[in-house]
């Protein structure tokens, strides 16, 4: 990926993150898993793996994503804008993952699908749960 987060995560986040998440039932849409330091993000529904990002220690503390890849096979993976993927990867693993309401992150894609889609009337819930899904609360 050509864009990556510039997000800080705590090493607590990175503990939580670290754990992953199972999705538990249907309007939940991911399943995220940790090899070492490279975090798996794949649809639920289908077990296609979306996103890999290598998490790298930080020197002041904390974890950054320091390398990421994202599926490119439009039969896999909708998404081919940079912006877009880059959003979504720090998307998931904020309210997904880590369950944090992230207002500012969810409401991103919901602009940025009105701009690709030329429809500025395009419902905000619908945008986001295509994209995100549900959370189980832990």
């Amino acid at each position: 990926m050509p864009r990556l987060p510039r997000r800080i995560w705590s090493d607590d986040d990175w503990e939580r993150i670290r754990r992953g998440y199972s999705s538990r039932d249907m309007d939940e849409k991911w399943d995220v898993f940790t090899e070492g330091d490279v975090v798996f993000l794949h649809r639920s529904w289908t077990g296609n793996g979306v996103f890999a990002a290598t998490f790298a220690p930080v020197d002041d503390g904390g974890w950054r994503i320091a390398g990421a890849v994202v599926e490119r096979d439009r039969e896999r993976y909708r998404g081919a804008d940079d912006d877009y993927d880059c959003l979504m990867l720090e998307l998931v693993i904020s309210a997904i993952v880590l369950g944090e309401a992230a207002p500012d992150l969810r409401a991103e894609p919901v602009e940025l699908t009105r701009q690709k889609s030329g429809s500025a009337d395009a419902p905000a819930g619908i945008v986001q749960h295509s994209a995100l899904g549900l959370r189980s609360d832990p």
